[in-house]
C-alpha cells in the first residue's frame, strides 16, 4: 500500500505539473525592468504582433502568482501582459508606507507604483500604445483610480471590486467581475453597472465598448473571493471584454488551472503519508490521555485568557501588519498549554533526541516541497532577505503553540472531537482578540482561512508523523516552523509610518 500511494502520488504530481506548464506553451515569460525596482513579469505570445498592454495587479496579501490565470489567458490571446508585486507583497522588498486611512496616503503610493509598471510595459516594442488595467480586491480600487488619471487607459477589469471612484461614465470600458458566493461584492458589481443604466442586470452590456463607453457586470457562478480568479467564466469574460474594446478576435486557451492545482496539492500532501511510513516506528512513551475535564481546561483556558491578557497592550515590533501580535498570541497560548500539560505530567518522555531531526524533516517537506509547489503555482512562498527576521519572530510563537497542539491532540491519535475542539478554540481565541480591539487587529480575520487550510493540510501530515513515530512533539516542532514561514511570507510588510 505504501508503495502504491507513493507511485500514485508521483504520477498525479507529474500529470498536474505537465498540465499546468502547458498553459505557458508558446509564451515568453521574462522579468520586466520597472523604475524603483518593483518586481514585475512580462508575458508575451511568441506568435503575436503589436497589441494593447494589460497591467495586472493583485489584492491584499497576494502576489503575481495568484493572478497567473488572467496573465496566461490574456497573453495566449495575444495581449502584452505585465504582472507585478505591490510594495510590501511577494518578492517586493520595499514595505508599504503612507497613511492607510486616506486616499492620498498608501492608496496614492500604490497607484504610482501601478503607473510605473504601466510605463515600463508600454515602452516594450510589442506594445501598441493602448492600455488596460486589471485588478483584484484591494487592487480593484487602485486600478480604477489610476485609470481615471491615465490618458492611455482604454479599459478596466475590476475583480471583486469595491471602489467609490466609479461614476456613471468613468472609468472607460469598465468590466466588473465578482464571485457568486461573495454576495456583497456581487451586489457592488451590479451597482456599478446601474450607475450607467439603472435598468441593467448582471450580464448585460451597457454602452459600446468599441466607443469606450461600455460597462458590464459578470457574476462568476459557484466561486468566492479567491475562486473567482480561477473561474472559466471570469477569465473568458475578461478576454472577450478586451477584444470588444479593441476590435480584436483573440484565439488561445483559457488557463483553467484551479482543478489541476487542487490535484497537485492533494497529491503532494498524499506523498507525505508513504514518506512518514519510512520514518522509524515507535510506540513512544506517551502518558495516558487527559481526563475530559483536564482536556477541556487545557483547550479552553488559553483561548479565553490570552486575548484578555494581551488586549491592553499595543504591540509593534515586527514590520508586518499584526504579525507581532500574532507571534505573541501564539507564544503565550502555547506556553500556557505546555505549562498545564507539564503540571499534569503530559510532557514526560516527549523529547527524545530523534524528535529534532524528525521535526526538521517535517519542516523541510512543508517548506521546500509543498512550499515549492505553492510558490510556482499559487502564491509567493520564497522570502526575500527582509522577511527572515519576520519568520524568526513568528517561529518563537508558532513552535511552542504547535508543540502544545501536537501533544494535546496526541500526535493525531486523540479522538476526533478533541482535535476539532483544540483547533476551533484557537480560531475562536483569535476572533475574540479581534472583537476586543477591532481597529488594530482587523487583519487577523484575513488569516483565519489560511490557518484553517494549514490545519487541514499540514495538520494531516503531522498526524501521520505522530502516529508512525509516537512522537507528537516532532510534528509540532516541524509544523511550527512551517506556520511561521507561511505567515512570514504571506502578510504585507509595512513601514512603521504606515501603521
Amino acid at each position: 500500500m505504501r508503495r502504491f500511494i507513493a507511485l500514485l502520488s508521483l504520477v498525479l504530481i507529474a500529470l498536474s505539473v505537465w498540465q499546468l506548464e502547458a498553459d505557458r506553451t508558446g509564451l515568453t515569460i521574462s522579468p520586466l525592468g520597472v523604475e524603483g525596482g518593483t518586481p514585475a513579469t512580462l508575458f508575451l505570445n511568441n506568435s503575436g504582433g503589436a497589441a494593447p498592454v494589460v497591467v495586472i495587479a493583485h489584492g491584499f496579501a497576494g502576489s503575481r502568482q495568484l493572478m497567473e490565470p488572467f496573465a496566461l489567458t490574456l497573453a495566449q490571446a495575444g495581449y502584452v501582459v505585465a504582472s507585478f508585486d505591490f510594495e510590501g507583497h511577494g518578492r517586493n522588498p520595499r514595505p508599504m508606507s503612507g497613511d492607510v486611512s486616506t486616499i492620498d496616503g498608501t492608496t496614492r503610493l500604490l497607484m504610482e507604483e501601478t503607473g510605473r509598471v504601466a510605463r515600463a510595459a508600454l515602452a516594450h516594442p510589442r506594445a501598441d500604445g493602448r492600455l488596460v488595467y486589471l485588478g483584484h480586491s484591494m487592487a480593484s480600487d487602485i486600478v480604477v483610480r489610476q485609470a481615471l488619471e491615465e490618458p492611455a487607459a482604454n479599459a478596466v477589469v475590476a475583480i471583486s471590486m469595491f471602489s467609490e471612484a466609479v461614476t456613471a461614465d468613468e472609468p472607460r470600458n469598465l468590466l466588473v467581475i465578482a464571485g457568486e458566493w461573495e454576495t456583497m461584492l456581487a451586489e457592488e458589481a451590479v451597482k456599478a453597472m446601474r450607475l450607467a443604466d439603472p435598468q441593467a442586470n448582471a450580464g448585460d452590456v451597457v454602452g459600446d465598448p468599441a466607443q469606450g463607453t461600455g460597462r458590464r457586470a459578470v457574476i462568476a457562478p459557484k466561486v468566492e473571493h479567491v475562486g473567482v480568479l480561477y473561474s472559466a467564466t471570469a477569465l473568458t469574460a475578461a478576454r472577450d471584454w478586451l477584444d470588444a474594446s479593441f476590435g480584436r478576435d483573440s484565439e488561445g486557451p483559457v488557463a483553467q488551472r484551479g482543478g489541476w492545482i487542487v490535484v497537485l496539492l492533494v497529491a503532494t500532501v498524499a506523498l507525505a503519508w508513504p514518506l512518514a511510513r519510512w520514518l522509524p516506528a515507535g510506540a513512544g512513551a506517551m502518558p495516558p490521555p487527559l481526563s475530559t475535564r483536564r482536556f477541556l481546561i487545557a483547550a479552553l483556558a488559553p483561548a479565553l485568557l490570552v486575548p484578555l491578557l494581551l488586549a491592553p497592550f499595543e504591540i509593534r515590533v515586527l514590520p508586518v501588519l499584526v504579525a507581532d501580535y500574532l507571534a505573541l498570541h501564539l507564544g503565550l497560548y502555547g506556553a500556557m498549554t505546555l505549562a498545564l500539560l507539564w503540571h499534569w505530567g503530559q510532557l514526560q518522555g516527549q523529547f527524545p533526541a530523534r524528535i529534532w531531526w524528525i521535526g526538521c524533516a517535517v519542516a523541510l517537506f512543508g517548506i521546500a516541497v509543498l512550499g515549492g509547489v505553492l510558490d510556482r503555482y499559487v502564491a509567493s512562498f520564497l522570502p526575500h532577505a527582509g522577511r527572515v527576521v519576520i519568520i524568526v519572530g513568528l517561529a518563537l510563537g508558532a513552535v511552542p503553540f504547535l508543540l502544545a497542539d501536537g501533544i494535546l491532540t496526541q500526535g493525531g491519535k486523540a479522538q476526533l472531537w478533541r482535535v476539532v475542539m483544540v483547533r476551533s478554540a484557537f480560531l475562536a481565541s483569535l476572533g475574540l482578540a479581534v472583537a476586543l480591539n477591532f481597529e488594530a487587529l482587523f487583519f487577523l480575520l484575513i488569516i483565519l482561512p489560511v490557518i484553517v487550510l494549514f490545519f487541514l493540510l499540514f495538520g494531516t501530515m503531522s498526524g501521520w508523523v505522530g502516529r508512525r513515530t509516537g512522537l507528537p512533539a516532532a510534528g509540532g516542532i516541524g509544523l511550527g516552523l512551517v506556520l511561521a514561514w507561511s505567515l512570514g511570507v504571506t502578510f504585507p510588510m509595512f513601514d512603521a509610518g504606515a501603521l
